[in-house]
């Protein structure tokens, strides 16, 4: 049995979590990043990301931006209703900003951040699976496995950063969810059409399909019932395109090859409160969100950012950090953002996913009213890419 001590434990070694770390390098912190699995390696399929301008300005930040060996611009998001009139497109220019977004391979990313805090000397353990973890007023403490080795280590803040997987066991955090009843298909296509820096949602019944430039391709989003998604994902590639060009349109021509597709069911999914008794929550283990409008990660990623500016500013003030009126200034700048996330996400999914054809004509209007409106297409533009908070 080995014991340790440190600063903060970051439970969960993804991208959201070494972004948390390499926000404290520098600091006087003492940082130890536990990730269960393995490194992920490059596979076949890439799996892409979409990050908002802001997270590309936070990764500036970081270092970890011009690693990124890849990445494509979004500067205009086409919005549209299938079957019916009304339709917005936000540019880069609405916002004020070089570009809305880009468009990333996850893998690129997560081995970005990773050479990152390794060059920062953080401390970031693979195969370290936790068995159990507790708190008291003074410290936390995470027992896990190791090489087949037992550790034990006590820490002034445990940071929950897994993904949700250990969330519940915390008695004082009360999870509120909300299952959709749709999946999400994934994969790279390649249309007649190469991409020209468009994403395209395009809102239907079923739900939403989303078009991604990705290269000189598009990362397909594609939303649907359970039943049709078994169906989409066992169908052979010419039939799979032919029935995605019958779902989306003509605006890209014929799609004429695809990638490896996946399926995975979609929820909303968050913690009330986000803290507890020296445990902070961050990105998936805070809150999950349905895909659309890409909001995500992009919150997760704020998460750790703040998490990390309220960490900092404790060890300025020389206050202790992790206690409770820390988590609550971390718990209060955060319920703006997480909050609007949730609301916005979930709002266009009940407006757009459904048969009402009154409520379809009024979505075609509110998407002609903002198309002609640039103040408030430079406010939409702004939350989508900075949070709530604009």
């Amino acid at each position: 049995m080995q014991d340790k001590n440190c600063d903060i434990v970051i439970i969960g070694g993804g991208p959201v979590g070494m972004a948390l770390a390499l926000a404290l390098r520098g600091s006087c912190l003492t940082v130890m990043l536990l990730e269960a699995r393995g490194l992920p390696e490059k596979v076949g399929d890439e799996r892409p990301l979409a990050l908002s301008h802001g997270s590309y300005l936070i990764l500036q930040r970081l270092g970890v931006w011009d690693k990124l060996r890849r990445h494509t611009s979004i500067k205009t998001i086409h919005i549209s209703n299938k079957g019916f009139f009304g339709r917005t497109v936000l540019t880069a220019e609405d916002a004020g900003v070089p570009a809305l977004g880009y468009v990333v391979n996850y893998h690129d990313l997560y081995h970005a951040l990773y050479d990152a805090t390794l060059e920062n000397g953080i401390q970031y353990q693979i195969g370290a699976t936790v068995k159990a973890f507790a708190t008291d007023q003074l410290s936390g403490h995470v027992q896990y496995a190791h090489e087949d080795i037992e550790n034990n280590m006590s820490a002034k803040l445990l940071v929950l950063a897994d993904g949700g997987h250990l969330g519940g066991q915390i008695a004082d955090i009360a999870f509120q969810t909300q299952a959709y009843e749709q999946w999400a298909i994934v994969a790279n296509v390649k249309a007649e059409t190469p991409q020209t820096g468009i994403a395209y949602e395009r809102f239907t019944s079923d739900g939403p399909v989303a078009l991604l430039p990705s290269g000189s391709d598009f990362a397909l989003v594609w939303t649907t019932s359970p039943e049709t998604a078994n169906t989409i994902l066992a169908l052979d590639e010419k039939y799979f395109l032919h029935r995605l060009h019958a779902h989306f349109g003509d605006r890209l021509g014929r799609f004429i090859a695809a990638g490896k597709r996946a399926g995975f069911p979609l929820s909303l999914k968050y913690a009330i409160p986000p803290t507890s008794q020296r445990i902070a929550l961050i990105g998936n283990a805070a809150q999950t969100l349905h895909p659309v409008a890409g909001q995500g990660f992009n919150l997760g990623l704020r998460d750790a950012y703040e998490l990390a500016q309220v960490l900092l500013a404790a060890v300025s003030d020389n206050r202790e950090i992790g206690t409770p009126s820390m988590l609550a200034r971390y718990s209060q700048l955060r319920r703006i953002d997480g909050q609007g996330g949730r609301i916005f996400t979930d709002s266009l999914i009940k407006l757009f996913s459904n048969d009402n054809t009154l409520l379809k004509h009024l979505c075609g209007m509110g998407l002609i009213v903002l198309d002609n409106c640039p103040p408030m297409k430079r406010f939409v533009s702004r939350r989508m890419i900075f949070g709530a908070r604009g």
